[in-house]
C-alpha cells in the first residue's frame, strides 16, 4: 500500500502566517507548526516573500518538501480573473496570489478563504463526523468581527460561480444596520458582527463595552440594556440564518468566531429562526466549533 501524503496548509492573517504539516489524511495529528509575522503593510511581494519562507521553514523542520499547499486567506478569489477580490488584506487584492506562488515554490497551491478553511476543519475533524456521521452538508459560520461562512457538501468545499459561496454576511438583513464596507446598507454584518453589536449597546448607553463583558452583563441579569443587545443578536439572528437553511438546509451548522460564543444561540436563536423556516419544526444540528484557533490552518492544509 502506497504511503499517504503529508498534508502542509498555511493560514494567512492581516498579522500572521501559521503553517503546519499534517501526517496525512486519515492520520491528521499536527507533525510540525510554526509561525511568522505577515508584515502586510510592507506590500505584496513581501507577503509572497514570507509564505515562501514559512513554507522552507517548515521544510527544514520536517526534512520533506510539500506535493502541494493549501492556503487560507482573507477575501476570495475571483475563479473569472483568477485574481484576489474583496480582502481586508487590501495588498492582494487584484493579483493572481495563486499562480505567483506556484512560480515561487514549484508546487501547485489550492486557495480558499479562511471561511472556508474553518468549515471544512470541522466538518471533517470537529464535532461533526461525531455527532451526524453521514452529514451531507455542512455551513460553517464566521460570527465575529465579520460575518462569513462556508459550505462543505460531500466532503468538499463550495466555491461557487463568483467564488462567493457562503457570504450571508453581505445578504440583506435590516436597514438599521447602517452602511457596510461593502458599499450596501443593512447587511448581516452590520448588525450582528460582534463590532455592530458593541454600537448598538453604545448607542443605547453611550457606554462603549466589548461583547464579551455585555454578554456577561446580559447573562447576569444586571443590565438591561445588555440584554436588549442580546435579544437583539437573538432576533436577528434567526431571521438571518432561516434564508441560509431555506436555501441550502444543512445538516448541520457550526458557529464559529467570537459571537458564536453566546450560549443563548444555540437555544433561543435556533427557536427564533425556527420561525422563518419553510417547516413546521427545526431539524438543523447547532455545533460548538472544536478546533479553536488551528481549524484555518488544518483546514488549509485539508484543501
Amino acid at each position: 500500500m502506497a504511503t499517504e501524503q503529508a498534508l502542509w496548509g498555511l493560514d494567512l492573517g492581516g498579522t500572521k502566517i501559521e503553517g503546519v504539516i499534517l501526517k496525512s489524511r486519515s492520520h491528521p495529528e499536527i507533525m510540525h507548526r510554526l509561525r511568522i509575522p505577515t508584515e502586510a503593510h510592507k506590500g505584496y511581494e513581501h507577503i509572497i516573500g514570507q509564505v515562501v519562507k514559512l513554507v522552507g521553514m517548515l521544510a527544514d523542520a520536517s526534512g520533506q518538501k510539500p506535493a502541494y499547499v493549501g492556503i487560507g486567506h482573507p477575501g476570495t478569489l475571483d475563479p473569472n480573473t483568477g485574481a484576489i477580490k474583496n480582502a481586508n488584506t487590501t495588498a492582494l487584492i487584484g493579483k493572481p496570489f495563486n499562480k505567483d506562488l506556484e512560480k515561487q515554490l514549484g508546487v501547485p497551491v489550492r486557495l480558499a478563504n479562511d471561511a472556508n478553511c474553518f468549515a471544512v476543519a470541522e466538518a471533517h475533524l470537529g464535532r461533526v463526523p461525531h455527532v451526524l456521521p453521514n452529514a451531507e452538508v455542512v455551513f460553517g459560520v464566521i460570527l465575529g468581527t465579520g460575518v462569513g461562512g462556508g459550505w462543505v457538501v460531500h466532503g468538499k468545499v463550495i466555491n461557487g460561480r463568483q467564488g462567493i459561496a457562503g457570504e450571508w454576511g453581505h445578504n440583506f438583513l435590516d436597514e438599521s444596520g447602517g452602511p457596510c464596507y461593502c458599499g450596501r446598507t443593512g447587511c448581516v454584518e452590520t448588525v450582528i458582527s460582534g463590532p455592530a453589536l458593541e454600537r448598538f449597546y453604545e448607542q443605547r448607553t453611550t457606554r462603549h463595552l466589548p461583547l464579551r463583558d455585555i454578554a456577561g452583563r446580559a447573562a447576569s441579569g444586571e443590565d438591561e440594556d445588555a440584554v436588549a443587545t442580546i435579544d437583539h443578536l437573538i432576533r436577528y439572528f434567526g431571521k438571518a440564518i432561516a434564508v441560509v437553511i431555506n436555501i441550502m438546509d444543512p445538516d448541520a451548522i457550526v458557529l464559529g468566531g467570537g459571537v458564536g460564543n453566546i450560549d443563548r444561540l444555540y437555544t433561543d436563536g435556533v427557536a427564533e429562526a425556527k420561525k422563518y423556516l419553510f417547516n413546521p419544526r427545526i431539524d438543523t444540528i447547532f455545533l460548538k466549533p472544536e478546533l479553536g484557533d488551528s481549524a484555518g490552518v488544518i483546514g488549509a492544509a485539508l484543501l
